[in-house]
């Protein structure tokens, strides 16, 4: 198949063309720097050349969008907006111009438009989505209201030839430097690994074996449409997660952070807390009921395989 992604030079896009060209696949990047074969030049934005690999192509995964590892400034906020929505929409039109338009249109979207909670898990049926908590942060709201702008760009968009599924991704945990296991890994072997904030919001995660297998398995199945959680069955409480981690290096001992804390060393990492604090107890339903089967469902077991391929790289 040939299957292009935009916006795919980033973690996550790099863990899918390893996996989809080992496969076989004819894989097309869409890169804003495209400096690599494979890789095509875009803006994210208006059309241009680029939209002739989508037209002919049988997949598109649109990745595209600003990192959410940064402050969360009001700048920041509207830069990850409108990349977001923008490269939907234009994505959505080269799709509707095409002669030959794909059969599947996965766009990405994110675990946080799902509510701040503690208690019951959220999935595609009955979870609840966020923006209205009473004890979050007002400004948590605007990621809500990203990732709902996202998911409508691609709903409302024109492409009756183009199967259309919302991946709504929870952090993708792989070994590869940069990534969101990388930093977390990195705060554990400093003896930073402890709970943040008493460690009781969930974590909810996916390893990228399964969210490469679930892309594969969302391409294939035909009856698939709308919102999908990307997302392992067992989400935890941060404070399990972060033990689990630190066992799997074999780091005895991780240093507790309060709020403060946690907003300090944000501030010094140019990210935000949103990131550690907001609580997503997020769970795959739609993937569950129709019958995919996660090769790493429990996050200690994911957390071992992650840290020996990890080590197995530094030892090469």
């Amino acid at each position: 198949m040939k299957i292009v992604i935009p916006g795919g030079t980033g973690q996550v896009g790099t863990v899918l063309k390893r996996a989809l060209s080992a496969a076989g696949h004819d894989v097309v990047v869409l890169s804003r720097h495209a400096r690599q074969q494979g890789e095509v030049h875009w803006d994210g934005a208006t059309p241009g050349p680029w939209a002739g690999e989508i037209d002919g192509s049988d997949v598109v995964v649109n990745l595209a969008g600003r990192s959410v590892n940064c402050r969360y400034t009001p700048a920041n906020l509207r830069e990850m907006m409108d990349s977001r929505v923008n490269s939907a929409r234009v994505v959505g039109e080269a799709i509707a111009a095409a002669a030959r338009p794909p059969r599947v249109w996965l766009q990405m979207s994110t675990a946080t438009v799902y509510a701040h909670c503690h208690d019951a898990p959220n999935d595609e049926a009955t979870g609840v989505i966020g923006g209205t908590e009473p004890d979050a942060p007002g400004y948590w709201a605007y990621s809500v209201d990203i990732a709902k702008a996202w998911e409508r760009e691609q709903e409302t968009a024109g492409t009756p030839h183009t199967r259309k599924v919302a991946l709504r991704a929870a952090m993708v945990m792989s070994p590869d430097r940069g990534g969101v296991f990388d930093v977390l890994l990195r705060l554990a072997r400093l003896g930073l690994g402890g709970p943040v904030a008493g460690g009781a919001q969930y974590v909810s995660w996916i390893h990228d074996q399964d969210f490469v297998r679930a892309v594969e398995f969302l391409v294939a199945r035909d009856d698939i449409t709308g919102p999908v959680n990307l997302a392992a069955p067992g989400p935890l409480p941060h404070r399990d997660f972060m033990r689990a981690l630190r066992t799997a290096w074999g780091v005895p001992v991780g240093l507790p952070a309060t709020r403060w804390m946690a907003e300090a060393g944000a501030f010094v990492l140019r990210s935000d807390t949103e990131l550690l604090l907001k609580s997503r107890r997020v769970v795959p339903g739609r993937l569950l009921d129709a019958g995919f089967t996660f090769d790493h469902p429990d996050w200690p077991a994911a957390a071992d395989d992650l840290v020996r391929r990890l080590r197995s790289r530094e030892v090469r």
